[in-house]
Parts: C-alpha cells; structure tokens; sequence
C-alpha cells in the first residue's frame, strides 16, 4: 500500500494516467518498458504489468508483443479539437448539401470545424469510418446511421466512443437498441399518413406504396399509410407493398411499375419512399403513355430538387438546413455538458404536406 491508503498498481495507474491526460505522454508515444518504470518508481514488474493491464483494458494504451506498450491514438479524444464528425449516407446529392450546410452555420459560430464522411448506406463502411474517427481528433460525432431498421454490428465501437466520452447525435434513424442515445428525427409516421391521406380525400381507393426496408424511415412512412388507409376504411393488401432495399433501390421500383402496366393493374395512387423513387415510377409510367395525373395520383417525400420537375410532385417537406442545425445544437449541448433533464434524448420535427401537380381527383371514381 502507498501512503494515501492505494494499492501502489492503483497509484502506478493513476499517475500514467494522469500523464496521458496532460498531454505528458501523447498518442502514439511508446511508454517506458515494465523494467525502466520499475526502477523509475521502486515497483516490482508484477506491480508495473497490473497498473499496464488496467490501462490497457481502459483504452489507454495499447501493448504489441515484441514493440512495447504505447499510448493509444484514441487518446486525441481527450483535448478538444474543435472538430465535429458528421457521417451521413451520402453527401453530394438529394437533401444532404443543405442539412450539412446547417450544421456548418451553428458549428461555424461556435469556432468548429467539419469532418465530412459518407457510408453509402452500407454498414460496413460505417464501422470503417468510426475506426478511423476514433484514431482522429474529435470532440463530437452527428452520424446518420445506415440501414438502421437492421441490428447494429458494430455497438462496441459506439461503446468506445462513450469511453472515451465522445458525445454523439443520431439523425433521421436510430438503431432499436440504441434508443436512449440522442436523436433528431422527422415524424415519418405522420408524414406517410399525411400523402396517403391526400390521395384518400382525393377519391382514390388502390394506393399502392413503395417502401425501403433496411431504414428506419421506411417502415415509420408504411406505419403512416397503413393508419391513413385503416382511418379511410380501405382494408390493406399486402400485395399493394413493394419493399425494397437500399442494393436495389435504383432498379426495382421501375421494374415493378414496368411489371405492374404489363398486367394491367394499375392503381389509383402511389405513394412513394422518397421523391428520387417517385421520379422513378412516373417516369416508367409515363414511358408507357400513363398521364400523370389525369390516369394516376403521384407522391413522393422530402420536398427536394427532384418534386419541381414539370409540374411538381405532391410531398412532404423536409427541413433539411434545420435539422441540421439541430443536430449541431444538440450535439453542442452534449458537448458542454447540458443536463440531461434540459436537453430532450428524442427531439421530433413535424412535416408538411407540400401539394403541386401529381396528384388530382380520382375521376375513375366519378364515373363508376
């Protein structure tokens, strides 16, 4: 035992880490070997690999067999940098330009800096970037997670963030079983119930949905047809889903619209995923001579570039700037430690159904 009542190992342990803190010992920097730190400190080399073995086991430092123990580059974490990861699934198209934009106009003000990254919605290289970000200097992390209707594999090295105590936001998904962490999401449920709806108080009666599966935003827009179709009385039929996933997403939707006009089954209404899915499907369907929207009713979702084309697609309007200074805002609270009684784990944005061209009265149904 030392003087203070500790257990000289714990000692041992407390002092590197102290140094480590301090920037004494810096990431990446190889620690004195068991024999120097036990003469430096009068310990026996049992004591000296107890107090490395705990660091070791904190995520400290890191021992390789044959090189020595060195403090582990993780340890960037602990000074700030002013630098915030954003990892989203894509970033050169669709709404991500702006919803990064509005994070840089709140990081921007506070003196932070962007690390951009992109997973192409793939799991894989979702875990490749937070390898890589865990190595990096940052005080915080927005990450859009990918394909976040599926169990996530790679918990732990969301765990090693909150060891090394690196707050992290969630937006537009979240994992099941990570539920408690910080989110801001759309209320997707709300907006599939408001398209659907509109087709409804239209007269249309056969609306079929088009669904992406492996996100979290898929399901909560089917949840949103199925209440609007159950609130319209109209029983719901499975076969009046197409599910697709995010490997097919740019080749099944007009597959099945293709399929769908060679059998001549041909609904009142769609309602689509996302506005990229709706262009897809009217452009099949008007491939086909399908008047839209004389013949057939339209919806996409996120009110981006694609539902201004002709006369516009009916959607539903996605906040992209907001939720991405919201995101900032709330990760900026993470980041200075608000409480979290005063800063809300899940923080909902209500959407808008933004009406323009693709939709109009079902005229199938004054006519019967």
């Amino acid at each position: 035992m030392t003087e203070n009542g500790k257990p000289k190992y714990f000692s041992l342990m407390e002092q590197l880490k102290a140094d480590i803190v301090s920037g004494a010992i810096c990431p990446g920097e190889k620690l004195p070997s068991e024999n120097e730190l036990s003469q430096k400190y009068s310990l026996s080399r049992h004591t000296v690999r107890k107090a490395l073995g705990i660091l070791e086991q904190d995520g400290y430092v890191e021992a390789f067999h044959g090189k020595g123990t060195f403090c582990s580059e993780n340890m960037n974490h602990i000074r700030k940098s002013k630098n915030i990861a954003v990892v989203t699934t894509y970033i050169s198209d669709y709404i991500f330009p702006r919803l990064i934009q509005g994070m840089d106009n709140v990081l921007s003000e506070s003196g932070y800096s962007i690390i951009l990254k992109n997973t192409g919605n793939s799991r894989q290289k979702e875990a490749k970037c937070l390898e890589e970000l865990l190595k990096k200097d940052i005080d915080g992390l927005i990450i859009e997670p990918s394909k976040s209707e599926m169990v996530c594999k790679h918990r732990n090295l969301y765990q090693n963030l909150d060891k090394f105590q690196i707050p992290y936001v969630f937006i537009q998904g979240i994992y099941s079983e990570m539920k408690e962490k910080p989110h801001i999401l759309m209320d997707d449920a709300r907006g599939g119930y408001l398209v659907t709806r509109y087709l409804t108080e239209l007269g249309h009666r056969n609306i079929m949905g088009f669904f992406k599966a492996d996100d979290m935003q898929g399901l909560e827009r089917h949840k949103g047809y199925v209440k609007a179709l159950q609130e319209a009385e109209i029983s719901y039929d499975p076969d009046n889903v197409v599910w697709f996933h995010t490997e097919d997403r740019k080749v099944k939707p007009a597959l099945i619209a293709r399929e769908m006009l060679e059998k001549g089954n041909l609904p009142d209404g769609i309602v689509c995923y996302n506005d990229q899915i709706a262009v897809q499907v009217m452009e099949e369907l008007e491939k086909a001579g399908i008047r839209i929207p004389d013949d057939i009713s339209v919806t996409g979702y996120d009110n981006s570039l694609y539902a201004r084309r002709g006369t516009g697609i009916t959607t539903i309007a996605h906040p992209q700037e907001k939720l991405g200074e919201m995101a900032a805002e709330l990760i900026m609270e993470k980041i200075n430690g608000v409480a979290e009684k005063d800063s809300k784990v899940e923080r909902l944005i209500q959407p808008e159904l933004i009406i323009r061209g693709s939709c109009a009265v079902n005229k199938k149904k004054d006519n019967m």
